[in-house]
């Protein structure tokens, strides 16, 4: 993401999501979220969680502002395939999730990380969200081909739950 402008010559400070944030040039082609914008990316500076970096085609300050909160995007086929038990965060939302005796508990709606590592947000119908940990202990499979994950709620979530239902 755009964060902000860097100097006077259109250069733009860009927050990576990147194991290291200079390994965003190595993607080549970014687009904006509509893939209408297409931006080339060099890489000139480190800042704390990005780079400082020159786009193709942005001459100056005013035009580097402009992009401010721009959401950057890399083509699925320059990505990597993920490892085995790795998942792309798009993959897994929109997913089914099923308790092992086939209960649907609700989609994948989101997945977060506020520093305890990844939740997935879970969106009952018609009920409010629910938070998992995304770890082996409680989302047992991941089929990405079936649409679907089979998970088992810790007694914490399911005991909020049913709170929740009787009031």
């Amino acid at each position: 993401m755009i964060v902000a402008a860097h100097g006077v010559q259109g250069q733009v400070k860009v927050k990576c999501f990147t194991a290291e944030p200079a390994g965003i040039a190595a993607y080549g082609e970014l687009t904006d979220e509509t893939g209408s914008r297409r931006f080339r990316l060099k890489v000139v500076g480190q800042t704390r969680g990005g780079v400082v970096a020159k786009l193709a085609g942005v001459g100056d300050r005013n035009a580097a502002e402009a992009l401010k909160g721009m959401r950057l995007h890399v083509a699925r086929s320059a990505l990597p395939e993920p490892e085995a038990d790795e998942f792309y965060h798009a993959d897994l939302i929109g997913l089914r999730v099923e308790r092992a005796d086939g209960t649907l508990l609700g989609q994948v709606v989101a997945l977060h990380d506020f520093g305890a590592g990844d939740l997935l947000e879970v969106a009952p119908a018609g009920k409010a969200s629910i938070m998992l940990p995304f770890t082996r202990a409680v989302v047992t499979v991941v089929d990405l081909a079936g649409g679907r994950l089979v998970a088992e709620p810790p007694a914490e979530v399911t005991a909020n739950e049913t709170a929740k239902e009787r009031k």
